[in-house]
């Protein structure tokens, strides 16, 4: 029988995406036997950010702050905003260095079987400050699965009907693959040959 502060944490570590009874065990043991502050150091790091990191009020982006680094940085090209689904997808996307617009990040992605509709991805926050008056391209950086291709044709749409341009992450990212996990070369030159 597991003692309770054990099975606890067993139960914590399982709520990570990937990570199943043996992983979470392994883990846990580890933690405990090998290495306490570094479980100590988890700890104190997941309480911090749980505590302190919030949404950006623009861009929807995690922060400390009320409006995120990125959208206040001057030297951004507030006439580009760039559509991705998490936090991420936008660092992969910074990492490569070939975009200096703004983001907006949904959070997640349209998915009627699951119950995702457009209040959940901060539709009309995005329709809102994609029709500013300020921005002139909407560039639509959703993952090539099937929800975020639906995701993608539904922002399109939307865009048209209020005059708004906006262009698709060329397909030289593979469909089915998350941008997190796409190499940057791969990402760089889609950006640049979107359409």
């Amino acid at each position: 029988m597991t003692e309770p502060s054990l099975q606890g944490l067993i139960d914590a570590l399982r709520r990570l995406p990937g990570v199943g009874v043996k992983s979470a065990q392994r883990m846990a043991f580890h933690l405990l036997q090998h290495d306490r502050p570094g479980a100590q150091q988890i700890a104190a790091a997941l309480q911090s950010a749980a505590t302190h990191i919030r949404h950006c009020e623009r861009c929807h982006t995690f922060t400390e702050a009320v409006v995120c680094r990125t959208c206040l940085d001057p030297a951004r090209d507030a006439h580009q905003l760039c559509v991705v689904e998490t936090p991420a997808d936008q660092a992969a996307l910074e990492r490569t260095g070939s975009y200096r617009g703004h983001y907006f990040v949904l959070m997640g992605r349209l998915s009627p079987l699951d119950g995702v509709g457009g209040h959940d991805i901060g539709l009309p926050e995005l329709l809102a400050r994609a029709s500013d008056g300020v921005v002139e391209e909407v560039i639509i950086a959703t993952n090539f699965t099937a929800e975020g291709e639906a995701t993608a044709h539904i922002l399109s749409e939307s865009l048209r009907a209020r005059g708004v341009r906006s262009t698709r992450l060329a397909r030289g990212v593979p469909i089915g693959s998350e941008l997190e996990y796409v190499d940057l070369g791969t990402i760089a030159h889609a950006l640049y040959d979107r359409r």
